[in-house]
């Protein structure tokens, strides 16, 4: 719902723009920028109408503000007066107006979720919202806390009410509470967690109980003291998050059993003594939620690198923190955020690997240490020019992955047909490594690429190189707008074309369509493959 509002932000053309099902944008006039909005929530003027006081709202009061020009929007639990906003949102303002006068957190979630509309919004903040007391059973007693009232966040393993001697049991005692598990089905069982030491060794073991987990379900971050783990469980997310009572050492690693979902993460004691307990609990220690009501979670991340991949397009390396272990899954991204004129910008990018030559990638930087991004530079935008001029060990704040695609996707396959335009083709590098050393039973992998010059085209050399060494693999390059030169297909994404590059082997064969591109690109894309009678679950699109 709340947008990034800039004219050029990202760029029109931009692959990586997140899209949301097509959702198209309104046209702003002039002088309604990103930079414009700036100017104005630092020239002081009260955007509120509350001349700088903070209230407390009701559910009645904020749904007395559902005007264009009175317009009241709550945001997790936050109420902002987003009129001033409305002609600077590029959604339009019908949009903004889908939320008037209620929560529209749900609405901003399935659009925008990683937009930072705290800084965006900060100087449109009217309050908060009252907060209703909450009853709580135990036992035979019954009790109401204010404790709750006065946080957004509720954490529910804090609120147990126990005596003095049960003190380390209510610090961390690493059993899941009922009232914290989400409607999963009947079958499901929700997640718990214990740990042990040895003189210099804190083990915590997590049981979620699941068969086929594997590292890349498993993100822990340890930094000043505090713990962070999640552990991605299908659609929801187990949370660990606590300030350790003793100091340890930057190494943590990391050990998964497939069949058992057990999960250990081992950390090493700073000072050979005995812990008497682990620590104690923070914000959404021990929940288990569906995983999109998750913040997105940053870490700052090093830059060590960067490559020129064609003429306006790099390869940055980014080194993630010693205590953090972060394996971004295949076909996700993640979000880059950096300070530009004193405002928090986010944009989504799906890594890549260092390099498509597998044997050459897995000599190079550990994947659960690295991470690579290829990221085309727009002069007339905000972001990624702010982000080319990051020099080497400069900092950027990189979030937890984030996407639908599923590695089971893959498994069985026997065609896999990747359609891809400009920096559309990121989410294809790992897709494309992952089939063709883990898919035995495929037989064809396909790419097509579409691009507007020769110029454009990412890793052409690499490519070319993996088709002449790769019997399976074939890639067509297609040109809107070639030099007299140019002896490949020319054109842009059309039946003809999609009709001659894709087509089955074999009439019941397993087949997987991927494509990636500007929001015109893909949603014609997807209506052409209809009209090849692929189904739904054959194609997958990407939108960020």
């Amino acid at each position: 719902m709340l947008n990034v509002p800039s004219q050029a932000f990202p760029a029109p053309g931009s692959q990586q723009r997140a899209a949301s099902g097509g959702r198209s944008k309104v046209p702003l006039k002039q002088g309604r920028s990103l930079m414009d909005w700036i100017r104005l929530t630092k020239s002081g003027k009260d955007l509120t109408g509350l001349k700088g006081r903070l209230i407390e709202v009701t559910e009645e009061e904020l749904s007395k503000h559902n005007k264009k020009d009175d317009c009241w929007v709550c945001i997790r639990g936050l109420v902002y007066n987003v009129s001033p906003y409305m002609e600077y949102h590029p959604g339009g303002e019908d949009e903004l107006m889908r939320a008037a006068g209620s929560d529209g957190t749900d609405l901003f979630d399935q659009v925008h979720r990683w937009v930072n509309y705290e800084s965006m919004l900060k100087e449109c903040l009217v309050g908060r919202m009252a907060v209703k007391p909450v009853a709580i059973v135990k036992g035979n007693m019954f009790h109401q806390t204010s404790e709750m009232m006065n946080s957004f966040s509720i954490d529910h393993s804090s609120c147990s009410f126990q005596s003095s001697e049960n003190h380390e049991k209510k610090l961390l005692n690493g059993i899941l509470l009922k009232s914290k598990v989400p409607d999963l089905p009947a079958k499901e069982i929700s997640p718990s967690y214990d740990w042990f030491q040895t003189d210099s060794l804190v083990t915590i073991v997590i049981y979620t109980k699941q068969k086929d987990m594997d590292s890349e379900s498993v993100i822990v971050d340890c930094q000043d003291g505090c713990f962070r783990a999640e552990i991605i469980i299908k659609d929801y997310s187990y949370l660990l998050h606590s300030e350790l009572s003793h100091e340890i050492q930057e190494d943590i690693s990391v050990r998964v059993a497939e069949k058992t979902g057990k999960v250990e993460i081992v950390l090493k004691k700073k000072d050979n003594i005995s812990w008497k307990y682990l620590g104690h609990p923070l914000e959404n220690h021990n929940s288990f939620t569906e995983h999109r009501e998750k913040g997105l979670y940053y870490r700052k991340c090093t830059l060590i690198s960067k490559v020129d991949v064609t003429h306006d397009t790099k390869l940055y390396c980014l080194m993630l923190p010693p205590g953090t272990h972060l394996q971004v899954p295949i076909g996700q991204h993640v979000y880059l955020k950096q300070i530009v004129s004193g405002t928090e910008l986010v944009k989504p990018y799906t890594p890549v690997l260092e390099s498509l030559h597998s044997d050459s990638q897995e000599t190079q930087h550990p994947h659960n240490k690295y991470v690579y991004v290829m990221i085309k530079i727009y002069h007339t935008g905000l972001f990624s020019p702010h982000f080319d001029r990051l020099q080497i060990g400069d900092c950027v704040s990189l979030s937890s992955p984030e996407g639908n695609f599923k590695k089971s996707q893959l498994q069985d396959l026997e065609e896999l047909f990747l359609l891809a335009a400009g920096t559309g083709f990121t989410p294809m590098v790992k897709i494309l490594n992952f089939a063709l050393t883990n898919i035995t039973s495929l037989r064809k992998v396909k790419l097509m690429f579409f691009n507007k010059t020769e110029g454009d085209i990412l890793w052409r050399n690499q490519l070319e190189q993996l088709a002449d060494k790769e019997r399976r693999f074939e890639v067509e390059f297609i040109l809107s707008e070639p030099t007299c030169e140019w002896t490949g297909k020319r054109g842009r994404i059309s039946l003809p074309l999609l009709s001659e590059f894709i087509k089955r082997s074999l009439e019941d064969s397993r087949v997987l369509i991927c494509i990636c591109g500007p929001a015109p690109f893909t949603e014609q894309g997807i209506r052409l493959l209809k009209d090849l009678n692929f189904s739904q679950e054959e194609v997958h699109s990407f939108t960020a």
